[in-house]
């Protein structure tokens, strides 16, 4: 027996893939499938044929692999609620920044679980029978076709739950259009104001152009952050901006880029989190944590601003 969550009396929340038609949801399979054939599904464009078990720059090819999937209570406070966030951590990343603090994952080092996109389906629809408050698919970008395909399943089998696009920033607009409807609630990071910054730590060219439009698209789609009753968010754009040593991140451009260029009232999740993994012990400053003093000066270019702060 399958789960149903009842929508937010508050709101008369319905996800927005429940409003998608079935061809609808089809035909946007059908075209994330067909830009594996030449892939161009991040701005990396490795063009590999991924249909044919060629891997891209993020390490994925024509499989779909998690590390694990389960209740997560450790996500924001607007995302977790009484039953955890349903997160399904994918491995591969796009990005494979040096200080990455998930890279056994995002590195494809540990070997995961294939999944079958009916699997897939399978783990969302057990994540709500659990009591999640969402699906929230992190690292999600080289496996849209499969996320889309199992969501269109899942929605058919009684899935009700938003789904959270819990990403690193680096998206390319046209699959981002593509996405429009499988998706609620969008949670990028937005690592750093500026392409030569970015470049230097993730080994992309052009971070910060990308993350601009990608930040612009997802606000189209979602809008600011809505949240219902209990405080869980069931709708908009969540920013996370992890304050680095130094003020690597440019947390002063960032703040002020999206109240400019984003909206005025984004809602942004300023992580004191930092400290030194993977590679980040070649790169100083990257080989420290922050300071507190620079964890309170970051978070106040934010509230300077006036966004809304989690």
């Amino acid at each position: 027996m399958i789960f149903r969550k009842k929508p937010d009396s508050q709101n008369n929340f319905t996800s927005a893939y429940l409003k998608m038609t079935a061809s609808e949801r089809a035909e946007r399979n059908e075209k994330l499938y067909k830009m594996m054939e030449k892939c161009v599904l991040c701005p990396r464009s490795c063009r590999v044929n991924r249909l044919e078990g060629e891997r891209g720059r993020c390490g994925a090819d024509d499989g779909l692999v998690i590390s694990n999937a389960g209740p997560h209570f450790g996500e924001e406070r607007e995302l977790v609620g009484p039953g955890g966030s349903g997160t399904i951590f994918f491995v591969n990343c796009n990005l494979r920044c040096l200080f990455c603090q998930n890279w056994t994952i995002s590195y494809g080092a540990e070997q995961g679980e294939k999944l079958s996109v009916e699997q897939l389906a399978t783990v969302m629809l057990g994540l709500q029978n659990q009591g999640c408050s969402n699906i929230n698919l992190v690292s999600p970008t080289p496996y849209l076709y499969q996320i889309t395909a199992a969501i269109d399943l899942a929605a058919d089998q009684g899935l009700r739950l938003p789904v959270v696009y819990n990403c690193g920033g680096y998206e390319a607009v046209e699959s981002l259009r593509l996405m429009e409807g499988f998706i609620d609630i969008y949670m990028p990071d937005a690592k750093f104001a500026s392409d030569s910054i970015g470049k230097r730590y993730t080994a992309v060219d052009d971070y910060f152009t990308r993350l601009r439009e990608g930040l612009k698209e997802m606000h189209r789609q979602v809008g600011d952050l809505k949240t219902g009753s209990g405080g869980l968010a069931y709708r908009g754009l969540l920013i996370r901006h992890l304050v680095m040593p130094e003020n690597l991140a440019e947390s002063n451009k960032m703040a002020r880029f999206l109240k400019k260029e984003i909206s005025p009232r984004c809602a942004v999740n300023v992580m004191a989190q930092y400290y030194p993994a993977h590679r980040a012990d070649e790169f100083p400053p990257l080989d420290r944590r922050i300071s507190s003093e620079e964890y309170i000066a970051a978070r106040e270019e934010f509230h300077k601003h006036e966004h809304r702060l989690l």
